[in-house]
């Protein structure tokens, strides 16, 4: 059931990012709201293990979508 949580997380934000990155207008709307999910949930999950190995993969993918909207803003 663990690794069931992160997935979905994972599967929902890359698809809403990999879309809103396409509109070079609508990348600066979308940094904020993603950087805002890693942080709630690194605090909701109190194993920091499994948390940290599974974070460690969505924010590697959310945080190359997000290094170009901050890039060119």
């Amino acid at each position: 059931c663990q690794p069931c949580g992160p997935t979905p997380l994972a599967n929902s934000c890359n698809e809403p990012c990999v879309r809103q990155c396409q509109n070079s207008t609508v990348v600066i709307e979308p940094p904020p709201v993603v950087v805002t999910l890693p942080g709630p949930i690194l605090s909701s999950f109190p194993q920091n293990t499994v948390v940290g190995s599974s974070t460690s993969a969505a924010v590697g993918s959310i945080l190359s979508c997000d290094g170009v909207p901050i890039t060119s803003g």
